[in-house]
């Protein structure tokens, strides 16, 4: 990230030793104390920001040292006004850090105050005293003290903030000239600032006035607004009561320019300082929205136009939080800036801030947002899934009003087919959000058809990127061949496979009839970067859905999600590593969903059956198959379900036997590797528990155990060409046919009573051993059982 030499000057910042940091305070003290500063002291002034930014902890600087750099702020020299406020802003606490001083403290405390009055001291006098930038430098430093000790100096520079906003001068600065072959410096006269369009300016002042020049108060306007929300946010937080009241605290009556947006009655110019900020950052919000309806002369300053409804909006929002009354005042505005702007999705980026206004405040002005939600959850994530800056905004709304979202705006919920567009598109920048929404959107309505979703994610990555490579003709891979993705697409008779991964919210079906004929026609999109990167996703999104669902879900809908894994653990995009994951991760949660309700083993056993009775699955399904196998063999008895019966248990008994003699009797089909010796183990283990819960079985699987033990003493066999694996088969076929011989001890060893495998010795408070060794045996979440 950083260069060899980059990371050297870092690394000794750090590492600086105390005696050495105040020896180097000390001189660099003196030096600061001399009338002219040269080159020696700028290169120590930025040494000193280095020490400071280097580390991740607060310096306090010398009493000595901060006070040579004050003067430094309002210094001719650009630079020097630069490094002192970049200095002094590191000496101050880190954004979110708390000041909890204790009476060693008082000091640095004292200290604070100190600089924060010394600062708003140099904000009294005029600007035509320094330098314009220097109040420029001065403003951030004051923000950053106030906003972690407000009790002192808040209503003064409150005060500052309304003179910048509201009353700074409508003329151009820097000497603008009206024109005229005799123009001179005594000619020279005051020229109005404009509008973005070109036209004079007739209202106050705002950031989005332009000129050949500016004042300084123009410039302090301008620095005023983008502090403005922030600084609303640290006023609102202070209690009325709490601060320290400035002498003066009237407020001032309007300047000469009389605005129609901002006319108010003479009532309102006596508020108290707090409420007087808000009215005039109201005003000037408001102002900027009229202003933002001109048509910009520069395509920068149409840029521009965008990032103040930002901004206005935003300030809009946080006002009427704080005084709800404001609400009624402000919602024709904005809603009428909403018709104006909803059909241009190139204000995306001002449209979101205006969702957040109507989610804060539609309620209680009874306004109608469905409009609102159409667009956001609609047109936003179906037609700009593309772009990475409203991916993040969107997202980011989603997370921050993810309760109200839940309880107020049912078209979240059905949105997660659009929503997962970001996902499919970019997926390891937005992964992260979506571990945080998907939960939410996992309800009983929604469950099924959106694990569907997340299997065909794949699938909808490569769609969305052939809906934005149909736009160009001809399209063709390296080697010169064309898509033949991108004509299933064009085709008019395959055109709804399509259209119905691009759905834009849910309730249209769970899945599609063809997915195999999707994943033939998406077959050359399995190792397109993009595709492959959403396949990686996945596993890790199903494991958040699976936690979230165990939660929501009821029998129904559990034995619902058991027969999608069997059904689409064969549909699935062909990429080998994804098809293995979601297997992976179908296993674990099938089985933990037959743990929570074992119940589910009987009223599903048919197509677990017709599941476990497929050879073909031993071979390209193992993991899954495996657990499918145990779970059958584990539940399928009276103690988990009192409908089992004799001739259930007998019908399964037969499905797997018939699948392991299969196994064990030939080599595998061609172009398949042996079985995974844990299946071959598990379906023994699981005979050997249907045959103790009926006896009549118990000679089937002994003679079975018994002529494996034979066939192997001849060497290798072609169904297991490892040495190793074929001795622990023998070894586990042995055990279980020992077991056997004593049906008695078959029965409470292989299928023990409740109270064995749920004990209660932690309530018996003279044992304490067994406790220890079950703790320290227990087995992990998902693993299978011996």
């Amino acid at each position: 990230m950083y260069s060899h030499g980059s990371e050297s000057l870092i690394k000794q910042a750090r590492d600086i030793q105390e005696a050495e940091l105040k020896k180097f305070y000390r001189r660099l003290a003196k030096l600061l104390q001399g009338k002219e500063l040269g080159h020696e002291a700028m290169d120590s002034l930025q040494r000193l920001h280095l020490i400071l930014s280097a580390t991740k902890f607060t310096r306090t600087l010398p009493a000595e040292l901060q006070k040579g750099l004050l003067p430094l702020l309002s210094s001719p020299v650009e630079q020097l006004q630069l490094l002192s406020s970049a200095v002094l802003r590191e000496t101050l606490p880190l954004s979110g850090e708390e000041l909890n001083y204790t009476q060693e403290d008082a000091g640095s405390r004292a200290d604070l105050s100190s600089l924060c009055a010394q600062l708003l001291r140099s904000l009294e006098s005029r600007q035509s005293d320094g330098p314009t930038h220097s109040l420029m430098q001065t403003l951030p430093i004051l923000n950053t003290i106030i906003t972690h000790s407000p009790e002192y100096h808040l209503t003064l520079l409150s005060k500052k903030i309304v003179d910048w906003l509201r009353y700074a001068s409508i003329t151009q600065g820097g000497g603008a000239s009206s024109g005229g072959f005799f123009t001179g410096p005594r000619s020279r006269q005051p020229v109005p600032t404009a509008e973005l369009d070109g036209t004079v300016s007739g209202d106050f002042f705002t950031v989005l006035c332009v000129g050949q020049g500016f004042t300084d108060d123009q410039w302090m306007n301008v620095y005023s607004f983008s502090m403005l929300r922030h600084w609303l946010l640290t006023y609102h937080s202070v209690p009325s009561g709490s601060t320290i009241a400035d002498a003066d605290d009237r407020s001032e009556v309007d300047g000469s320019v009389v605005s129609m947006v901002s006319a108010t009655s003479s009532s309102s110019r006596l508020l108290p300082p707090k409420e007087r900020l808000r009215e005039k950052a109201f005003q000037y919000c408001l102002r900027l929205i009229e202003q933002s309806d001109r048509k910009a002369l520069k395509r920068t300053d149409t840029e521009l136009q965008k990032a103040c409804l930002v901004e206005a909006v935003c300030i809009l929002d946080c006002v009427c939080v704080e005084d709800t009354s404001l609400v009624y005042r402000t919602f024709p505005c904005v809603k009428a800036l909403f018709g104006r702007l909803s059909s241009d999705l190139t204000f995306a980026r001002v449209l979101l801030p205006i969702a957040q206004f109507y989610l804060n405040h539609g309620e209680m002005a009874t306004v109608d947002c469905e409009s609102v939600w159409k667009l956001v959850f609609g047109r936003f994530p179906a037609e700009l899934f593309n772009s990475p800056f409203l991916a993040h905004e969107l997202l980011r709304f989603l997370r921050l009003n993810l309760e109200s979202l839940q309880l107020r705006v049912p078209e979240y919920t059905r949105s997660f087919p659009n929503l997962l567009k970001f996902l499919a598109w970019d997926s390891p920048a937005v992964v992260d959000d979506f571990v945080d929404l998907l939960p939410s959107l996992v309800t009983a309505e929604t469950a099924v058809e959106l694990l569907h979703t997340m299997l065909d994610l794949p699938c909808l990555s490569a769609t969305l990127l052939l809906q934005l490579r149909s736009t160009c003709s001809p399209i063709s891979e390296p080697g010169g061949r064309g898509l033949l993705s991108l004509d299933a697409f064009r085709s008019a008779s395959l055109r709804g496979l399509f259209l119905y991964l691009l759905r834009t919210e849910a309730g249209s079906g769970d899945t599609i009839d063809r997915l195999s004929t999707l994943h033939e026609l998406l077959a050359e999109a399995a190792d397109w970067p993009r595709v492959v990167q959403c396949a990686q996703t996945v596993p890790v999104l199903l494991h958040i859905f699976f936690s979230a669902v165990v939660t929501i879900a009821d029998e129904k809908l559990s034995a619902h999600l058991i027969l999608v894994m069997l059904e689409r653990s064969s549909l699935l995009l062909n990429i080998p590593t994804y098809i293995k994951e979601i297997h992976r991760v179908f296993s674990c949660h099938l089985l933990r969903l037959c743990k929570l309700r074992p119940s589910l083993v009987v009223d599903q056993s048919h197509e677990l059956l017709e599941f476990a009775g497929t050879t073909a699955n031993v071979y390209s399904k193992a993991e899954i198959y495996t657990h499918v196998v145990w779970a059958l063999g584990e539940y399928l008895s009276v103690s988990s379900d009192s409908r089992c019966s004799v001739r259930l248990i007998t019908s399964c008994f037969e499905a797997l036997e018939a699948v392991l003699f299969e196994i064990t009797s030939s080599a595998p089909p061609p172009g398949a590797a042996c079985p995974v010796p844990r299946v071959i183990t598990t379906l023994m283990s699981a005979l050997a528990k249907l045959a103790s819960r009926s006896h009549d079985l118990i000679p089937r699987v002994s003679l079975f155990l018994s002529k494996l033990r034979t066939v192997t003493r001849g060497g290798s066999v072609a169904w297991c060409t490892d040495e190793e694996d074929l001795v622990a088969i023998v070894m586990r076929g042995e055990e279980l046919w020992s077991l056997l011989k004593t049906p008695g001890v078959a029965q409470s060893v292989l299928t023990p009573p409740p109270h064995v495998t749920t004990p209660q010795w932690h309530r018996d408070t003279n044992l304490s051993m067994p406790l220890q060794l079950r703790t320290l045996t227990k087995k992990k979440k998902c693993s299978l059982p011996e």
